[in-house]
């Protein structure tokens, strides 16, 4: 008798029917529905068919050229490749495209560059802040001292004075800049005189904004920034994972070590082969027309909202993400969610600054234009994204409402497929 199975090396997710229908169920949702969360997008069939590889199968450890394993010509090959598409990206000198995820790319920076006990100045969650930089929750939050700036209430973004002022007060040893719900473009040149003055790093998460940077829509990061992070599955539609990019090789160790084998083990190079398909598309002109497109539909979106009688955080966006206010709509960012997945249309609530509620039930929605771009929508789309939006959170509790919207939005994505239907 075979040790493997009938079929083990041809038969695909049709031999294994529950999992075959919760991915065929997960595609419908993606065709038929509408993707207004900000860390989604919808990646070429190069990137999943990269992603889907046999380099699933390759196990290495260390760095290209130098691994651990045996066996590693054409790992190497997928690790340079994706580095050097990744340094004419973004014009730098070093990348290390092995990180996981983005909390994984920081802390592997944060784990090479500090030591434990020593003082990060960073974004408040509530202000747009992303856990990772030093949320409690978080082994950041429990490794080192972690400070807060937040945004001004006045204008709801961030002041330089206040990260100045707490600065000096504090003398951390990295000031992080960036964050995952902060809609405006942030003064790079301004922070790095801050980290200057103190002796800090500065690092960069750029996240939400690398493929606005990667097209030129965007302040670079560089030269400001000593190192920058960012996932590779948001603005730059690749593979969900992430890596961190700087020039001064005297930091390379540190950030190289920091990642592996710092906080992660092995390569998962099916991962990183699908970050260099990524990247291969984003040096190619499309790609900055897809994220002009995607600043020019946020506007839409934005403007849209407001003129329905919605407060938009910071009075907007000139990124491709945004943050809606609902406490003048009466409802919680989880109900609004709720009514609106009905609704064919998926969001995260969010905090808002100075949001008085909990982030279980908080007092805002973040929406993105990143993943609609992506399927074609345009303007007009988008205009009417906005419609359905503020009709589906006014019917929260009318179900018929609810799935009459839905109807709709199937009709609208049916005429902007994705996908081949199997």
């Amino acid at each position: 008798m075979s040790i493997l199975h009938d079929g083990y090396f041809t038969q695909g997710l049709d031999a294994d029917p529950e999992l075959a229908a919760a991915i065929r169920g997960e595609l419908a949702r993606q065709q038929d529905g509408i993707e207004l969360i900000a860390s989604e997008n919808i990646v070429s069939k190069l990137v999943l068919e990269a992603q889907g590889s046999v380099m699933t199968n390759k196990t290495v450890e260390g760095f290209a050229y130098a691994r651990y394993y045996g066996g590693a010509q054409f790992a190497d090959a997928v690790e340079a490749l994706a580095i050097a598409r990744a340094k004419a990206l973004f014009g730098c000198r070093f990348v290390n495209v092995q990180a996981h995820s983005g909390s994984n790319a920081n802390n592997g920076v944060f784990l090479g560059l500090l030591k434990p006990g020593d003082t990060i100045l960073s974004m408040k969650t509530a202000a747009g802040g992303h856990i990772s930089h030093g949320h409690p929750a978080t082994l950041t939050g429990r490794d080192y001292a972690i400070v807060h700036y937040g945004v001004s209430r006045e204008t709801e973004r961030v002041d330089l004075d206040e990260v100045r002022a707490l600065a000096r007060a504090h003398r951390p040893r990295m000031i992080v800049a960036g964050g995952s719900a902060y809609a405006w473009t942030l003064d790079f040149a301004g922070f790095r005189a801050v980290a200057d003055e103190v002796g800090a790093y500065l690092m960069v998460d750029m996240a939400h904004f690398a493929g606005l940077v990667a097209a030129g829509l965007y302040p670079h990061p560089f030269p400001h920034a000593h190192v920058v992070t960012t996932t590779t599955n948001k603005s730059l539609r690749g593979a969900r994972g992430a890596m961190a990019l700087w020039n001064d090789e005297a930091l390379s160790d540190g950030i190289n070590y920091g990642i592996f084998p710092g906080v992660q083990g092995s390569v998962m190079l099916h991962i990183v082969a699908a970050k260099a398909a990524c990247f291969g598309e984003a040096l190619k002109p499309e790609f900055k027309a897809y994220n002009a497109a995607a600043l020019e539909n946020a506007q839409a979106l934005a403007e849209t909202l407001a003129g329905r009688g919605m407060r938009l955080v910071a009075g907007g966006t000139n990124t491709s993400l945004m943050l809606v206010d609902l406490v003048n709509q009466g409802v919680t960012g989880d109900i609004a969610a709720t009514a609106l997945e009905a609704a064919g249309i998926a969001v995260n609530k969010n905090l808002i600054p100075f949001d008085t509620c909990p982030p279980e039930a908080p007092s805002g929605l973040r929406l993105s234009s990143s993943a609609g771009t992506t399927r074609g929508f345009g303007p007009a789309e988008f205009r009417q994204v906005g419609d359905w939006i503020v009709r589906a959170i006014a019917a929260r509790d009318d179900a018929a409402a609810l799935a009459a919207i839905h109807d709709d939005v199937r009709a609208l994505c049916r005429r902007f497929p994705i996908y081949d239907a199997a």
